[in-house]
């Protein structure tokens, strides 16, 4: 589950917004996107919501960056993107989904928790300067 195509729209909806000098509309993302309008909205309105874009409402509206992008984690554009906590595996220690219902007895259960902290940190360290700068 880990990146999905609503974080892939997430992050390139940011590079467009990152740049400008005005508030940027939903219907101009998507169409220089090439991405359906309705499930654009959701995600930059989840972004919105999760303050790592601010919304502005109005014949001039649409959204700008809340903060520098060097302070923006990848960690938190997953979470706000997917509007869960991301999980490598179904059954990471984010999730009650545990296919066999073993929680806490899976024998690769300390495997999948260490491998989802080190992606979890990976992702807290990444910013969005670290992606779009060159």
């Amino acid at each position: 589950m880990l990146i999905t195509r609503a974080t892939e729209y997430a992050l390139l909806s940011l590079e467009i917004i990152k740049n400008a000098k005005h508030p940027i509309g939903v219907e101009y993302i998507a169409n220089e996107l090439n991405i359906p309008k309705s499930f654009l909205a959701k995600i930059l309105q989840n972004l919105a919501k999760n303050e790592i874009l601010i919304s502005r409402k109005g014949a001039k509206g649409g959204f700008i960056i809340a903060h520098p992008i060097d302070e923006i984690t990848l960690f938190s554009i997953v979470v706000a993107a997917e509007n869960k906590y991301p999980a490598v595996f179904d059954c990471a220690q984010y999730s009650e989904t545990c296919p066999n219902g073993a929680i806490g007895t899976c024998p690769i259960s300390p495997f999948i928790a260490k491998f989802q902290t080190k992606i979890n940190s990976f992702l807290k360290e990444m910013t969005l300067g670290d992606i779009f700068e060159k």
